[in-house]
């Protein structure tokens, strides 16, 4: 069961972000790229450690609904289709505080995966 509880969340279309609020004065404002990017889903987490797969062109998605899953989380669908992650009052609390590290460490990687592309196109 969580033990961080929401004191509200807010979707801001215009900065396509995720504003939320806990209980303990926290509040985090997520990028939907972000969220999707970082979904707890099996399609982007794999189903095992070091399975995990990179997800590329997530700059422009939206989240257009919120469907709360019992009282412990929210089940947003993004207008990419993605719509099976289930973020935990607690995930969603993580990644509001990892945001810095993780979204930095994920825009390295497709900078790297970026060069791995050019690097491995044919030389006309």
């Amino acid at each position: 069961m969580s033990q961080r509880v929401p004191t509200h969340i807010t979707l801001h279309q215009a900065s396509r972000r995720l504003e939320i609020g806990f209980d303990e004065g926290e509040t985090f404002s997520l990028p939907f790229e972000y969220l999707r990017v970082f979904s707890p889903s099996a399609e982007v987490q794999g189903h095992g450690p070091g399975q995990a797969v990179l997800q590329m062109g997530k700059e422009s998605v939206i989240i257009t609904e919120i469907r709360p899953v019992g009282h412990y989380g929210i089940c947003p669908s993004f207008n990419d289709g993605h719509q099976t992650g289930i973020y935990t009052w607690d995930y969603l609390y993580e990644l509001g505080v990892t945001q810095p590290q993780r979204f930095q460490e994920y825009r390295e990687a497709i900078a790297q995966q970026g060069q791995l592309q050019v690097e491995g196109s044919p030389i006309a």
